[in-house]
């Protein structure tokens, strides 16, 4: 078997399907993204960034109220992506960089907003993924992090990060609304209002997305069969195999 290091699992993942993220309809809308492009509104920051970008759906929430927004991912393929869907869209202030969120090519106090969209669960390290995006927001600035998060249980969470790794093996951890806090706090952080929301996922396109092997698409599916009531209620297991997350739009700022 070929030995990969987890970045390069990552890009593997998520490069050749980066048309399928610009795509995607989970990605391209949602409250949360309606309630950043607000935020951004409120703040017309002159430098913003999409930390960890994927599709580029945040850079393009907080294009229309940035003088420059920067799309930050760790695949090359994803930010061509990105860049062809800004040109369709006649986005003109919108640049690509490439690298990890550990480890950000940026200057101290380079950002006046930071938003992360679906992408810290991918994260190395979210501790040192945080710490980088603190280095690199102006004393004022306002952070934005919106994610999948642990119900917090044990039980659900155990299942939750199961049905993620067999998905998709580049998963690293669904982070819990406390540990989220938590970790903003430790980063440096003034960690401000917590939005709760639920995301329904139609269980064929979010294995499609990704390129599951069929065999893990039927042991998720073997797992939802044998879910404890628990879990079956909590994640709203349908007959498709199609169920609900729990999210979280976390703002934060830099005191």
């Amino acid at each position: 078997m070929a030995k990969t290091n987890h970045l390069t699992l990552v890009d593997d993942q998520f490069g050749p399907q980066a048309a399928a993220y610009v795509a995607s309809a989970v990605h391209a809308a949602g409250e949360d993204l309606a309630a950043l492009h607000a935020l951004a509104a409120g703040r017309q920051p002159p430098r913003a960034l999409d930390l960890g970008c994927g599709g580029g759906h945040a850079a393009f929430a907080m294009a229309p109220s940035s003088g420059l927004v920067v799309a930050y991912d760790l695949s090359a393929k994803m930010l061509a992506a990105v860049e062809a869907e800004a040109g369709r869209r006649g986005i003109t202030n919108l640049a690509t960089e490439r690298g990890t969120a550990e480890r950000l090519p940026f200057a101290d106090e380079t950002f006046d907003f930071v938003a992360s969209r679906f992408s810290a669960h991918h994260w190395n390290d979210l501790d040192a993924g945080l710490a980088e995006a603190r280095r690199v927001m102006r004393r004022g600035a306002m952070a934005v992090f919106m994610d999948v998060c642990s119900p917090g249980t044990p039980l659900l969470d155990t299942f939750l990060q199961t049905i993620e790794l067999m998905r998709d093996p580049s998963h690293v951890r669904n982070y819990s609304r406390d540990e989220w806090v938590a970790a903003v706090t430790r980063a440096g952080f003034a960690a401000g209002r917590l939005t709760r929301r639920r995301l329904r996922l139609e269980f064929a396109p979010w294995i499609a997305r990704i390129r599951t092997p069929a065999v893990h698409a039927e042991a998720i599916r073997s797992l939802q069969d044998m879910a404890p009531d628990e879990a079956r209620h909590h994640f709203e297991f349908e007959d498709d195999g199609s169920f609900t997350l729990d999210t979280m739009t976390l703002e934060a700022t830099v005191p």
